[in-house]
């Protein structure tokens, strides 16, 4: 359909006030009064065509009956067709129809100009269905915002609406209810159900300290934990606004249609007419009522209703799979996109790891381990890295040390002056840059170590350990399995440490010891191809570079910085990187699905409109051609709202 002045919250692409005739609610069965009107008058005049009752159904009282059959189903039309011609929008598929309609009544067609409306109009009724369920799926997965929070004020938890909440604050979960905002979990245990946020059935068990998240729903027990964000930068409150924003984002083939619209109607009705005067010239025994009558065939089956509709439907449709899934696409374009995905490149740290370090062991040389920790400490209680937070359980007290002119330098550690002394804090490549001396142990470990230097001599190390994610395997089994043979890692940890868990998991192409700015250009790199399609999954606040340079840049969302999932292209809810292959596949199929809506109204519409102009075909074929191949198109584009990716 021609795109007309939206109404807020439709669907780009559906057909605004179509069947909405003013002061008619849309809601309930209302909607479907006119329609169900028009067919019992179009039903009880065919009857009596048939049964030929005489004086009673003569030409006017038969004229007049089939008139105000047609009203109800035709007039919104026959306005709106009206209000784009006086906005300047002639060739809409208003006016198409009205022409159509008004043309077969001229020519005493009553019962076709009638059932071409109508059936128009139950079509219109189903599109707009369609739409409404495709957003409603959406609204209804990620809308999980309970109606208040049980919050600790004033000696006791007081209910208040999750918008008012403030960071810090102590909040209260009992059994089955949902969580209201993004927090730590202050309880020692909880279990969860994240299926809104995550796609996944199975309950999430958490610990004290463990990210909680918005929209989660309390399954055992009384919880209590610490809010750590507004209402509106929760979680859920981030993926309906995503989800949100993707819809509005239209992909190639959506935009090609559009375009194509609005050039292939105008050349139909000239085509149209055409046909109707023409033949004058060239057919021997011309007939100006027959060859009008396939003029109006031919405008009937010209609309573009099946393509414009289905199409935008089939990209939603795959929006609300991704999101049902635990995937965000932040826009349809990149459902495209993802298809074509040639190289894959992945970060290690917290995207194939947990990015949960532990403390393993603590070296020192020449002061004790505590004052080494203190050092430590002090420092990283100014850094977002994983290991910092592993380093800051340190558990003895570390009294007496106060880090100053903390600066972070990028992909090595930390720099700054504790209690007077300038202090390094970071790797081997941090250490060289300060001319401070290594022992060959800490070039030799395959391990990561956190080495601390006090005024140019190296105090010691202390060597942390990471995890892999129980999915990364079949991560990388699966995007192989897609398609994709061209695997990379690139870390920032140590060569060693990268290349043992690349072979692990079976990647060939490892990188490590890269900083971001070497990241960014290896992608540059791969990205001079010309038929290279680059994309980067990562989740630190180091790889937004690169992933906004790559062509799809996938996040990890639960773990992930903010930064990260701002600069990506998809964003994966639940951080497991096999996800990845199940948003290549959603994408494939959305693209398969849209395609085979293209062949059929193109195939379909193709054939008829030959028959038509050869006099072949009646409004009855034309009907189907137009809003037939249209409901079929959505209901194959529904499919994908009900598709499984597991």
């Amino acid at each position: 359909m021609i795109k007309q002045k939206s109404d807020p919250g439709q669907l780009e692409g559906t057909t605004p006030g179509t069947m909405r005739p003013p002061g008619i609610s849309m809601s309930g069965f209302k909607v479907y009064l006119p329609a169900v009107f028009s067919f019992i008058l179009l039903g009880a005049g065919l009857v009596m065509d048939y049964l030929a009752v005489g004086s009673f159904f003569g030409d006017w009282v038969r004229a007049t009956w089939y008139l105000i059959a047609y009203i109800p189903v035709g007039w919104p039309v026959v306005m709106a067709g009206w209000k784009s011609i006086q906005k300047g929008n002639f060739f809409t598929e208003f006016l198409l129809m009205s022409i159509a309609t008004l043309g077969a009544f001229a020519l005493g067609e009553y019962p076709e100009g009638v059932a071409v409306m109508l059936f128009y109009a139950v079509g219109e009724l189903f599109q707009n269905a369609a739409v409404t369920r495709a957003r409603g799926n959406i609204r209804a997965l990620l809308d999980v915002r309970p109606q208040t929070s049980m919050v600790y004020r004033d000696k006791k938890y007081t209910p208040v609406r999750p918008e008012s909440v403030q960071i810090g604050e102590k909040v209260r979960v009992r059994v089955g209810e949902k969580v209201g905002l993004d927090g730590t979990l202050l309880s020692e245990r909880a279990s969860l159900n994240t299926a809104a946020i995550s796609g996944e059935s199975k309950p999430a068990t958490l610990y004290r300290g463990d990210k909680l998240l918005a929209g989660s729903i309390n399954l055992e027990g009384v919880i209590e934990f610490e809010t750590t964000r507004e209402f509106k930068d929760s979680s859920i409150a981030r993926m309906l606004h995503l989800v949100q924003e993707a819809s509005a984002r239209k992909s190639k083939t959506e935009l090609f249609i559009r375009k194509f619209a609005k050039v292939y109607t105008p050349i139909v009705v000239y085509l149209a007419l055409g046909l109707a005067l023409l033949p004058y010239f060239f057919v021997p025994d011309y007939v100006f009522r027959d060859w009008l009558y396939r003029a109006l065939i031919f405008l009937v089956i010209s609309c573009p209703c099946a393509l414009v509709i289905s199409i935008p439907l089939g990209y939603f449709g795959g929006l609300g799979a991704a999101s049902r899934n635990g995937i965000l696409f932040k826009g349809a374009s990149f459902l495209d996109v993802v298809t074509r995905i040639t190289t894959m490149v992945i970060d290690k740290t917290g995207t194939l790891t947990k990015g949960v370090f532990k403390i393993k062991h603590i070296k020192t040389f020449g002061i004790s381990e505590q004052e080494l920790m203190g050092y430590l400490v002090a420092m990283e209680k100014h850094s977002t890295h994983p290991i910092a937070g592993a380093i800051l359980e340190y558990q003895p007290q570390l009294d007496g040390f106060e880090a100053t002119e903390v600066m972070e330098v990028a992909g090595r550690g930390l720099t700054g002056i504790v209690n007077g002394k300038r202090v390094l804090v970071g790797n081997e490549s941090l250490m060289a840059s300060g001319q401070v001396s290594l022992p060959k142990e800490t070039t030799v470990l395959a391990e990561s170590l956190v080495m601390v230097a006090v005024d140019g001599t190296l105090k010691g190390y202390v060597v942390v350990a990471d995890e892999l994610k129980e999915d990364a395997r079949d991560a990388i089994r699966q995007i192989r399995a897609s398609g994709i043979s061209n695997i990379i890692m690139l870390s920032g940890d140590k060569e060693a440490i990268t290349r043992q868990l690349a072979t692990d998991l079976g990647i060939t192409k490892v990188q490590g010891a890269l900083l971001p700015e070497d990241k960014l250009r290896e992608v540059a790199t791969l990205k001079r191809d010309p038929d290279a399609v680059v994309a980067f999954m990562g989740d630190g606040i180091n790889d937004a570079p690169v992933l906004a340079a790559s062509d799809v840049g996938i996040a990890m969302g639960g773990l992930g910085s903010d930064v990260a999932i701002e600069a990506a292209d998809v964003i994966i809810q639940t951080d497991h990187p096999s996800k990845a292959a199940r948003a290549i596949a959603i994408g494939r199929s959305t693209r398969q699905i849209v395609w085979q809506n293209i062949a059929l109204a193109f195939g379909v519409k193709f054939a008829v409109l030959l028959l038509g102009a050869w006099g072949v075909a009646t409004m009855w074929e034309a009907v189907f051609a137009d809003v037939g191949v249209a409901l079929l198109a959505i209901l194959n584009a529904v499919r994908l709202q009900k598709m499984h990716w597991d």
